[in-house]
């Protein structure tokens, strides 16, 4: 290491005879460039991490412009690609410190060289600066850094991936046309992205222009070409999807609400020669317990356990909540008691839809033990089961105690409260005489942005009216008047 550092100094010093001074003065001693990429190299390479910028700055300072070309920094760069980490920081020193006149052609060396060591996540995050870097191409960046990555990919011995970094930058930036451009582009020239690439590009486009949109792209790239055995043949032998892929085809369908198509995409997994994950089964069982299929649902399930899958917490919320939509609760906690059994840990979603199966079979009392149950695992629930739970008590002219509910879930959960559940709070108060709370509550409606109604108005001039307060109830119909309210 002696030796290495001995030989950099030397090579510093015949390059600069007379100790380097920043005076105004002073003159640059003349050099070429191969002299300066040399010597900033071996900067590089010998001295310290502590000395090393230092000295590398004092370099700079002799220079024209005091900064590199983006030749420079990229011949400096490939010298050390071989020590990846060491390039990253020194375009990141050279970009703080405004040292290079970097282009698109320098980040790309940069990005290339990061990808050839396998440090793909660092090379993502340069994409992405490249992208912010240059806003006078702004429209047109991501076209533009994919051909400076293919003017330069032979020259750095990059590896292909690069690509698939480019796209998935794309994907993160929600720029969809340009990934689309990219795509193509890369499609005409024979780059093959891989799989996990392509899941994301459909997943994007599915979730951007709808589901159909999102299936043509799945069959443009993995071929729509079906043998006399009625598999599905890819275009293009080295891509070819996964489970993964066709999840997101299902996913995308699963929330339109399509379930032929759903049920169509499953029937592809065999023509595919894809063989279904725990996800995909996931999928097709909320499906159906989403249409309250329940038959089809356990079908589902029982086929899963047929393959060997154990059944993850995913899968026994999806059947839960399923059987609680059809109001076959008991059902549900049987499930749930298979659950502990099998000792899967049950999460927030389990207690919620237990929760809201209860409320809507008028057992609220069940309900309240749940979710004292789910509080104390340190669980918080959402707005719509803390609704749920209001909405049951009110049904049961539990008035006072939804009122109660109400103010511990707005300071322990910071519930919002929904303009039904005001409604039916300030009736309810209303009518048990109880006018301040009532109109508290009013207060807080009219600041979330819930105007009141005729129900509200007839609400209060009953309360007023009960409490032989006709003074007040006469104002109120002078408003609602007023107001044309109706």
């Amino acid at each position: 290491m002696a030796f290495l550092t001995n030989v950099g100094k030397s090579l510093f010093r015949s390059l600069f005879p007379k100790p380097l001074t920043f005076s105004s003065s002073s003159s640059a001693p003349p050099f070429s460039d191969a002299d300066l990429v040399s010597a900033a190299v071996s900067i590089l390479k010998h001295h310290r991490s502590k000395s090393r910028w230092s000295h590398l700055r004092s370099l700079l300072s002799t220079i024209k412009d005091k900064r590199l070309t983006p030749s420079q920094f990229s011949q400096i760069a490939l010298q050390i690609r071989n020590k990846a980490h060491l390039v990253l920081r020194f375009f990141n020193f050279t970009v703080h410190h405004s040292l290079s006149s970097h282009s698109l052609s320098s980040y790309s060396t940069v990005i290339h060289i990061l990808s050839r060591s396998r440090l793909k996540s660092h090379a993502l995050n340069v994409i992405k600066s490249a992208m912010c870097a240059f806003p006078d191409a702004q429209q047109e960046y991501p076209v533009a850094i994919l051909d400076a990555l293919i003017k330069t990919y032979r020259a750095c011995d990059s590896a292909p991936f690069v690509f698939d970094l480019l796209v998935q930058a794309c994907i993160e930036s929600k720029k969809i046309d340009r990934t689309l451009e990219i795509y193509a582009i890369l499609k005409s020239r024979n780059v093959i992205l891989r799989t996990c690439t392509c899941n994301s590009l459909i997943e994007l486009v599915s979730k951007s222009r709808g589901c159909f949109a999102g299936y043509d792209l799945y069959r443009e790239i993995f071929g729509t070409d079906i043998d006399n055995e009625g598999r599905y043949c890819s275009h293009d032998k080295r891509v070819s999807p996964n489970a993964n892929t066709l999840n997101v085809v299902m996913v995308g369908f699963y929330r339109e609400g399509l379930v032929d198509k759903v049920e169509g995409v499953w029937e592809e997994f065999v023509r595919a020669g894809c063989v279904p994950n725990m996800y995909s089964f996931s999928v097709l069982m909320a499906t159906y317990c989403d249409e309250r299929r329940m038959e089809d649902a356990m079908r589902v399930w029982d086929e899963m356990g047929d393959k060997g899958f154990n059944h993850d917490a995913v899968a026994y919320n999806t059947v839960i909540g399923g059987f609680c939509r059809v109001g076959e609760v008991e059902r549900a906690e049987e499930i749930y008691r298979e659950m502990v059994m099998k000792g899967v840990e049950a999460t927030c979603a389990t207690y919620e839809h237990l929760i809201k199966g209860y409320c809507e079979i008028g057992d609220t009392d069940n309900g309240l033990i749940l979710y004292k149950d789910m509080c104390r695992k340190n669980f918080c629930p959402n707005h719509s089961t803390v609704n749920v739970l209001i909405r049951s008590l009110c049904v049961k002219n539990e008035i006072s105690a939804a009122s109660e509910f109400w103010l511990m879930a707005a300071q322990k959960h910071e519930a919002v409260l929904e303009k039904e559940n005001y409604e039916n709070l300030i009736k309810g108060l209303c009518g048990e005489g109880m006018m301040d709370e009532a109109l508290k509550l009013q207060a807080e409606m009219v600041v979330k942005g819930f105007e009141p109604n005729s129900e509200i108005y007839g609400a209060f001039i009953d309360g007023y009216v009960i409490q032989w307060n006709e003074t007040m109830a006469s104002e109120l119909r002078k408003e609602m008047l007023y107001r044309e309210i109706s």
